[in-house]
């Protein structure tokens, strides 16, 4: 396989046609491998239109909507970003390259682990790995310029908006399979909140998300 052809592809005939235009991200696919951070035996499908099973049940999502998902967040290179759902660890790469900062969060200790050292052996040193449940929030009153939460959740904690800087964006997946809706959540400078659907996709919820009250008759 011809690596680098199959990422021009990758990037040409799966992301821009997805609607991701911006000139910088698309730039970062071609400096940040992802390769780098695939399981080793789905290497030959690194660059393919699908989602790659990683351990523990979980999964990295396509390479079209890690790319939308990070376009809608509108990342500044001044801004202070949290992710939730770490997984793989190069959604985190990615931002760090557009981010002063980056806290990631994952549930499960052998994943941060794995993008811990892989993050160390490529010298991205402004990520921090965090071991947690953030499904339902996460410290850190305002304090919070990007937040990018990279798996589902059926109900939107609130909780999140609390986190959340003035002047900052927070995009979501929101609802129950069939049917989720990218959201992209935006505080202004008085504190005021704008919400706005933006696109509709699946993924695998975070595990211990808040679940909607279901009445029965």
């Amino acid at each position: 396989m011809n690596i680098e052809q199959a990422r021009f592809n990758m990037i040409e005939q799966q992301i821009r046609p997805w609607d991701v235009l911006n000139t910088d991200i698309l730039d970062l696919l071609y400096e940040v491998r992802r390769e780098d951070f695939v399981p080793s035996n789905w290497q030959p499908l690194a660059f393919v239109d699908m989602e790659i099973p990683l351990e523990f049940e979980e999964n990295m999502l396509s390479p079209k909507l890690e790319a939308r998902l990070i376009q809608e967040l509108k990342v500044h290179p001044s801004h202070k970003t949290l992710q939730i759902g770490t997984g793989s660890g190069y959604v985190a790469a990615l931002l760090s390259r557009l981010s002063a900062h980056v806290t990631t969060v994952e549930i499960h200790s052998g994943l941060a682990q794995q993008a811990e050292k892989k993050y160390f052996e490529l010298s991205l040193n402004n990520i921090n790995v965090e071991v947690g449940n953030g499904a339902t929030g996460w410290p850190g009153a305002g304090q919070w310029n990007s937040i990018l939460i990279t798996g589902s959740l059926p109900v939107f904690p609130q909780s999140y908006l609390d986190i959340l800087a003035p002047g900052g964006n927070l995009v979501a997946i929101i609802g129950d399979a069939p049917v989720m809706t990218v959201q992209r959540w935006r505080k202004d400078r008085q504190g005021i909140i704008e919400m706005d659907q933006l696109f509709e996709t699946v993924v695998k919820p975070l595990r211990h998300a808040t679940q909607p009250v279901r009445f029965e008759f």
